[in-house]
């Protein structure tokens, strides 16, 4: 872990300890009074939305670091996809049916942990949104690995506390949705997206997205379960239309199982694959 001690000047932290030792006097109550980073309040203000967004950048950022998490391989996935014991519980037929591929990331994430720590476990780091679910499934086979990961749980009205798997030291809670899919993109080696609602398709065509318009290098993007993905996106009819190149189709390939997974990734080019795979082509 580094050193933060490299300045002779006072540190902010000893200001905030030695500020609960000052008198208790009308002054010193004033909101005005308190030191303004250790101020909620005036954190708070609307007008401090800029300082909070570099906050929220820089906290996982500095933490990651510290931790010498060197890269990573994302995981998405859907939150109420059960885990197979538990898919009698499941509100849907199709959730129930789902449930296999709670498994896949779950074994996914063991594989991928074992090989990074063989490494010594800073690259390839599995990282997920922290909540149940693929998430869950995510940082258990990593857990199970012997190895750390990381969840990036996001602050929802009705959200879960985060999954029992991931690392304490590696769990970040978000407020903004945007700082929190940079901080899964800003050290990916690969992203693997299992079935999910919402949340998943922003994630996963915001990644897209970004790789199609060259603000990102091009990395795997590997799509587990062709017949839902299919069955939800019709991929070829976007290149049909002209609303996304021929070779935008490229981008990504389906996958069915963990170790189609790490095949995928191991022979990345980002080419030809996936078109096979798309309907009518």
């Amino acid at each position: 872990m580094t050193d933060r001690k490299t300045s002779p000047l006072r540190e902010a932290q000893e200001d905030i300890e030695t500020a609960h030792e000052i008198p208790d006097t009308p002054q010193t109550r004033a909101p005005s009074y308190r030191l303004a980073f250790a101020d909620e309040d005036f954190l708070g203000r609307a007008e401090l939305r800029p300082v909070r967004l570099q906050l929220e950048l820089l906290k996982p950022e500095l933490a990651m670091n510290d931790e010498d998490i060197v890269s990573t391989i994302v995981i998405f996935g859907g939150a109420r996809i059960p885990a197979p014991a538990d898919r009698d519980l499941a509100r849907t037929k199709t959730l129930a049916e789902l449930s296999s591929f709670y498994d896949e990331a779950r074994e996914f994430a063991r594989l991928v942990t074992l090989r990074s720590l063989e490494g010594g476990g800073r690259e390839d780091v599995i990282v997920t949104g922290g909540g149940p679910g693929v998430m869950e499934a995510g940082n258990r086979g990593a857990s199970e690995a012997g190895g750390r990961s990381i969840g990036l749980n996001v602050v929802l009205p009705h959200e879960q506390a985060p999954n029992a798997y991931v690392t304490p030291g590696l769990c970040f809670n978000f407020h903004y949705f945007a700082i929190r899919k940079m901080h899964f993109l800003l050290r990916a080696k690969a992203i693997c997206v299992f079935p999910g609602g919402f949340g998943t398709l922003d994630e996963v065509f915001e990644a897209l997205t970004l790789i199609q318009t060259g603000r990102m290098q091009r990395i795997p993007v590997l799509l587990f379960g062709k017949a839902f993905w299919n069955r939800i996106i019709d991929f070829g009819a976007l290149a049909e239309a002209g609303t996304i190149a021929e070779a935008d189709l490229d981008l990504f390939r389906f996958v069915e199982t963990a170790s189609d997974a790490i095949e995928a990734m191991e022979n990345w080019d980002g080419a030809d694959e996936t078109r096979d795979t798309i309907p009518g082509r």
